[in-house]
């Protein structure tokens, strides 16, 4: 373990805690909107309004389309220029913004501010899992992918806790106005740190271009395609029920207290998604020195127990009904960790942060972006319970799909890491 530990490259460890921090504080503000939601629609809409849900939805989604939108043109410009400099603008941008929400005058406004913290995700998103992979060699990445991603549970959870303290005690907007000082404190750290470029990363920066051969290889590689799809389903699945599950506890589950629910939510968000997030890339690194494609069999698992917990969760009274939901969110966050470290492993360090932007589009694409106001509309139309059975059915999904790319993984991560050797010796 330590001759691993050691030879992650100089400043590994600082850069890894900031990273965390700023991904920390990217959770807190997605979620943030989900725990005010109901009293965003009572601001804008009158009582009764059959599309205020749907509305509101559109809120997640404004955000997240230009997120997609851009995140391929910062992920192209993370491969030439300091990835730091763009991790710095995102963070501002987005704290920014998140306070611009806060003061929003109507609800057209409201959604304006959202899409520019899209924008401002849009440059951190590709950029920072590309400089972790940089940092760290192959056998610990699943590992130290987990810490950095165990920060959605943890944010997640404090969006919904603060959001919802917040909310109680000074009204929805403050919960958006305490996001900018720390997220302006963190873009401004940003311009300290040395961007350390991967051998293969310095070699491609030195060609003219990189060119279109380089891009249509991630569309041939089946490991990545695969991961992908099956991101995109799990994304719809966490997407739609982080959104709504607080709203649906208390207005379909009829449980007491906006605030309350938030908070218990938020805390077992935190318990069971940093524990499954953590499990996920040490039972993942384990595995892969013993079963080739593990990476993607402890996802397919863990995805595949989430959809009868689901299930579980929309009939079991409450209070039992919470330890459904907790066993549920454990194993929806168990592939975090796996499913992120072999994107890495399977994308050339020369477009990977490119590779991690196309993911970031397609996932959110088909996967967040309409998960939230399709959920909306089918509460609306039908209820609550129909609309969370879509969201299992996309578990399933996510499930098989990663099972069916086990037989490819071992073989394209072992061409990415000769190719990585190469480059290297040749750097």
């Amino acid at each position: 373990m330590s001759e691993e530990t050691h030879s992650a490259r100089p400043g590994a460890k600082s850069a890894l805690a900031l990273l965390l921090c700023i991904n920390l504080f990217n959770y807190i503000d997605r979620q943030v909107l989900a725990a005010v939601e109901p009293e965003i629609r009572k601001t804008f809409f009158l009582p009764g309004e059959s599309q205020c849900r749907a509305m509101t939805g559109w809120l997640a989604t404004a955000f997240l389309l230009s997120y997609m939108l851009l995140a391929p043109v910062f992920g192209f410009l993370a491969d030439r220029i300091s990835r730091w400099h763009i991790i710095c603008f995102g963070v501002v941008i987005w704290s920014m913004a998140s306070a611009g929400s806060g003061l929003a005058a109507t609800f057209a406004i409201l959604l304006i501010t959202r899409l520019f913290v899209g924008v401002g995700e849009a440059a951190y998103g590709p950029a920072a899992p590309t400089v972790i992979s940089d940092l760290f060699p192959l056998q610990i990445r699943g590992r130290v992918m987990s810490l950095f991603y165990m920060a959605i549970p943890v944010g997640s959870a404090l969006g919904y806790v603060l959001g919802g303290k917040v909310n109680a005690m000074y009204g929805w907007r403050w919960a958006f106005y305490l996001v900018m000082p720390p997220g302006l404190l963190l873009g401004a750290l940003c311009l300290f740190m040395k961007d350390p470029r991967h051998g293969a990363a310095k070699t491609a920066e030195k060609k003219p271009h990189i060119g279109k051969a380089e891009y249509m290889r991630l569309l041939k590689t089946p490991s990545y395609v695969l991961n992908t799809l099956a991101m995109t389903a799990m994304t719809f699945a966490i997407g739609g029920m982080a959104f709504w599950a607080p709203g649906y506890i208390y207005e379909y589950r009829h449980q007491p207290g906006l605030d309350h629910i938030n908070l218990v939510f938020g805390m077992i968000t935190v318990v069971a998604g940093l524990i499954a997030t953590l499990m996920g890339g040490v039972v993942g690194d384990w595995l892969t020195k013993r079963f080739p494609g593990a990476y993607f069999l402890a996802s397919g698992v863990g995805m595949f127990l989430a959809f009868p917990f689901t299930i579980a969760f929309l009939y079991v009274p409450f209070p039992y009904a919470w330890g459904m939901l907790f066993l549920a969110i454990f194993c929806l966050f168990f592939n975090t960790g796996p499913s992120n470290t072999a994107l890495a492993n399977v994308t050339s360090p020369s477009v990977r942060a490119a590779a991690f932007a196309l993911n970031i589009f397609v996932i959110h694409a088909a996967g967040d972006a309409i998960s939230p106001p399709l959920i909306g509309w089918i509460s609306g139309h039908y209820n609550m319970n129909i609309a969370f059975f879509v969201v299992a059915g996309m578990m399933l999904v996510a499930s098989a799909l990663w099972f069916i790319g086990v037989k490819h993984l071992q073989r394209d991560t072992e061409a990415i890491s000769r190719e990585e050797a190469d480059l290297d010796a040749a750097a």
